[in-house]
């Protein structure tokens, strides 16, 4: 049993005109016009797939094939439809559509699972417009309160739930962590390895930590030209100085040390007066529980070395931390399966990004399965998958999901 490689390409492609930006990516900010004419037409074609389609109090979309046992928990499998302002084709939609497929796929067979399947497309994976990034599987998971969650708000003042009103996605109830049975999803790797190894599959074994750190640096505002450089608390210099270091600092701990500055403010900015207040914010991962500990303790230490000697005050808040994830080892084994039994070629990897299935894994088994990505390109209009990546990492969901999901005549078909 196969996927049908031109239906899903023409689905991937249908969906990117949705949002299309002029240089051929998409952007469809979570809970936008654009993002909500993509629901639309996501669940127009879940249900002439012949799905029952239901929508969370988060805006969580869930479609719904049943299997044999109408009481057993479903197998869940999705990703996600929002995307970056200047995002990629693939991002999200490719999990999300390969779901699909993979329905369409069994109808097409008129396949029966024992236990049901279940797409879910979740709300505000990218945390483009609501921070923080998977605000719908955080909630799903019992990670975020649902109320915490309504009030977050855009850089316009938007809430959640405001936004979840205004484009008509707040829904009254759907499934629960309780009714599932565990969660696969399919991404694009959103890195080079795959591509650089020349593996068409790669078999998820967990995500690396992240945390997420807000730097203040208050020094004192003056004339730029007549403050000699030595009389200075200059904050900008200061956050120069700290950005050099923490750049150092991920290198110390090798290929696998990540750091990452992606926000940078200075308060009430003028081109000839002396930083006095400045904000940014610190990215870093790990994939070993303690050399995320290690690097945080580094990055304060270098920072608040370099306030001292600079005579500013620096101030560091943990915004978010996530744990190392080790996903099921037997979800990770029915992926690997597939990939072997259907001749692709395939390697143990870590996410290195963030995802769905992060939040999942911590109520629920769970996996992914990961295409290439040209030049491990992502978050970025110029992202771009292979067709022919695209349909291998659809067949290996397939034959994992049916299998989870209780279908017994594969072997042949």
């Amino acid at each position: 049993m196969k996927i049908n490689d031109e239906r899903l390409w023409d689905s991937l492609m249908k969906m990117a005109e949705v949002g299309a930006t002029p240089l051929g990516g998409v952007c469809r900010l979570a809970l936008t016009d654009e993002e909500r004419r993509g629901r639309d037409l996501f669940i127009t074609w879940c249900r002439d797939a012949g799905l029952t389609v239901r929508i969370d109090e988060i805006g969580n979309i869930f479609a719904r094939r049943d299997g044999r046992d109408l009481t057993a928990k479903a197998v869940l499998v999705g990703s996600h439809l929002d995307t970056q302002p200047k995002g990629g084709r693939f991002d999200g939609a490719y999990g999300v559509l390969a779901a699909l497929e993979l329905i369409r796929t069994l109808n097409d067979a008129s396949a029966v699972t024992d236990k049901p399947i279940e797409i879910v497309s979740w709300t505000n994976e990218e945390g483009a417009r609501f921070t923080p990034s998977m605000v719908g599987s955080a909630v799903f998971a019992g990670a975020i309160e649902l109320g915490k969650a309504y009030g977050l708000k855009d850089s316009d003042g938007v809430s959640i739930e405001g936004a979840l009103t205004l484009c008509d996605y707040k829904g009254s109830g759907a499934l629960t962590k309780d009714d599932v049975d565990s969660y696969f999803e399919a991404h694009i790797e959103q890195g080079p390895i795959l591509e650089r190894n020349g593996t068409e599959i790669g078999v998820v074994s967990g995500g690396q930590a992240v945390r997420w750190l807000d730097i203040n640096v208050s020094g004192f505002a003056s004339h730029a030209g007549t403050t000699p450089m030595e009389a200075r608390k200059d904050a900008m210099f200061a956050t120069a100085e700290m950005a050099s270091s923490l750049e150092s600092i991920a290198k110390r701990f090798g290929l696998k040390g990540l750091a990452t500055i992606g926000e940078i403010s200075i308060a009430n900015a003028s081109r000839n007066t002396i930083a006095g207040q400045l904000y940014f914010s610190v990215d870093i991962r790990h994939p070993e529980p303690a050399k995320i500990d290690e690097m945080e303790e580094a990055v304060r230490q270098a920072f608040e070395a370099i306030a001292n000697s600079r005579g500013v005050i620096v101030k560091i808040d943990t915004y978010l931390s996530i744990p190392v994830t080790t996903f099921d080892p037997v979800c990770v084994e029915l992926v690997r399966k597939a990939a072997a039994d259907l001749g692709y070629s395939h390697e143990p990897i870590t996410s290195g990004a963030g995802h769905d299935a992060i939040n999942l894994s911590r109520c629920v088994p769970s996996t992914m399965v990961f295409i290439p990505c040209v030049d491990g390109l992502s978050h970025n209009e110029a992202e771009e998958a292979l067709p022919n990546d695209v349909s291998a990492g659809a067949n290996v969901l397939l034959h994992a999901v049916a299998s989870r999901a209780g279908y017994q005549n594969q072997a042949g078909a």
